[in-house]
């Protein structure tokens, strides 16, 4: 088999099973990182794979080695047959629907395949194992239909197509060109696999599929959230609102991490402020709690994320087959890791962190499209009446908000017996995170509405310029976007500013500024 050298010119992550990092997931994803097997992981998968082949050759009953699956765990299969049993199993559990997972989502997913394997307890043949990783660097990616899975024995059906390609069978991506596996693997130099005893469970029983989507999720999310901290700034010096809510020692009396850090964030975006000393002397009292009580709300949400974080660091690097294979002790032992249910709780917490964050800019934008709450002109709109502003572009981040609280009903709570009753409780984990993804995709909408109407709301304030935060984000936004001087199509401004948070540029120029 061909193998692939490193990119010298992109870092090499080295598999071992034990130590990947979410952020180099996200590398891989987005092909800015090879990868190869640590000498260790090489050894252990060997050592597995002879303790599989002793078991294998015997006549003691092992379950996925020379027995059926699930239901049929106790139906025996002759020896003659164990490849077929294989081949069987991942054509069977292919019943993968809907659209194709995105490329990054199905390049995460071949990783942690790999990267679970590399642990040595699932007893796959090193050349399977380096074929996967092969495809990895030649850029064979598999096509995975994105429903299917409930997160019972993992991800079936997700993992089921990702095993085809290794067959070469089903479909594959070459370069992002969509094709018939065989002809992938073969533009890449690359030849498939015949699967041998156990190497079929070994593929299928995971949760990976449910953990990809959940780890790129979570990394958006993470930027969304100091995103969310740097709109609010900005629609706070827009409505001429007050910095004293942010101040330490309120915070230091209600010791939550996630509140001190965002109110610490707070007072980083809003220093040097003109704004906030044009209004010193007024008589209003309070803000409206979408402001002032960022801190607890945005705070609330970065727990959720290190929660999520948390529990996704672990599962990335943890053995999720069945049965698992001990070579220290010679034996083969059926459990229930692959259940998904710890990702799946995280991911439902995810997704209603997310919640919160597009729930309460929502409310913000109607602070500053409100001319009774905000004293500007009604929708931010110049020569309002024959103009409407931000009129809809508020209408639109209600409605994104109201369909992600539908969203955030849990899943994880939410099990359907399978498998004739073998797998009764199941978490349906794949479905909590694609649930997540797409509150995110809606949770950055609603952000970049926020932004450009307090960029509008900025523009009734001059000369005098907000913090170094917002005004920083306030030029890089007006670099591309013009201040609205009469109603044009707003989507294409959206999508301009979501384009810059999609970038990074808008983190990036705003963490200067403040740095500076």
């Amino acid at each position: 088999m061909i193998r692939s050298p490193p990119d010298m010119e992109q870092p090499n992550i080295v598999l071992d099973g034990n130590t990947l990092k979410l952020e180099q997931i996200q590398q891989v994803a987005s092909r800015a990182a090879t990868v190869t097997l640590a000498p260790a992981a090489i050894q252990r998968v060997e050592a597995s794979r002879a303790h599989v082949d002793r078991v294998a050759a015997g006549d003691t009953p092992a379950y996925g080695i020379n027995t059926g699956f699930g239901t049929l765990a106790e139906v025996r299969i002759d020896k003659k047959d164990l490849r077929e049993l294989q081949r069987n199993l991942i054509l069977s559990h292919a019943a993968g629907v809907g659209s194709p997972l995105p490329l990054a989502e199905a390049r995460a997913l071949l990783l942690l395949r790999c990267n679970v394997l590399a642990k040595g307890y699932s007893g796959i043949r090193l050349p399977t194992l380096q074929l996967a990783i092969d495809m990895l660097n030649r850029d064979v990616v598999p096509v995975v239909p994105e429903r299917g899975s409930v997160g019972a024995s993992g991800d079936l059906a997700p993992l089921a197509h990702l095993a085809l390609t290794l067959m070469g069978e089903g479909e594959a991506y070459f370069r992002g060109e969509r094709l018939k596996s065989k002809d992938a693997l073969a533009k890449a130099g690359l030849s498939p696999v015949v699967l041998e005893a156990k190497e079929g469970l070994a593929l299928v029983n995971g949760t990976q599929a449910m953990c990809a989507v959940g780890t790129l999720t979570l990394l958006r999310a993470e930027a969304l959230s100091e995103i969310a901290d740097i709109a609010g700034a900005m629609t706070l010096e827009g409505l001429l609102g007050s910095h004293k809510p942010f101040l330490p020692q309120i915070h230091d009396v209600r010791p939550h991490e996630g509140q001190k850090g965002c109110a610490a964030h707070l007072r980083e975006l809003l220093v040097d402020s003109e704004l906030v000393q044009t209004h010193v002397n007024c008589r209003k009292v309070q803000d409206p709690y979408s402001m002032r009580c960022m801190p607890q709300v945005h705070g609330a949400a970065r727990e959720g994320l290190l929660f999520c974080r948390r529990i996704l660091g672990v599962e990335i690097n943890s053995a999720t087959d069945n049965p698992l294979v001990f070579v220290e002790s010679e034996s083969i032992i059926s459990g229930g890791n692959f259940h998904g249910q710890p990702v799946s709780l995280a991911l439902d917490v995810l997704a209603m962190s997310l919640t919160q964050l597009s729930a309460i800019s929502e409310r913000r934008v109607e602070q500053l499209v409100n001319p009774s709450l905000s004293g500007l002109p009604p929708f931010l709109a110049k020569n309002s009446g024959l103009n409407s502003g931000f009129m809809i572009a508020q209408v639109t981040s209600a409605a994104l908000v109201a369909e992600s609280r539908i969203l955030s009903h849990p899943a994880s709570v939410d099990s359907i017996p399978s498998s004739a009753g073998r797998e009764d409780h199941v978490s349906m984990g794949m479905t909590a995170a694609l649930k997540a993804r797409q509150v995110s995709e809606f949770t950055r909408s609603c952000l970049a509405i926020e932004v450009l109407a307090a960029c509008q709301a900025l523009d009734f304030r001059l000369p005098a310029k907000p913090g170094r935060g917002p005004q920083a984000a306030y030029e890089l936004v007006r670099s591309i976007v013009p201040s609205m001087e009469k109603d044009r199509e707003v989507h294409v401004d959206i999508e301009k500013v979501t384009e810059l948070i999609d970038s990074g540029q808008l983190v990036s120029a705003v963490r200067r500024a403040c740095v500076g």
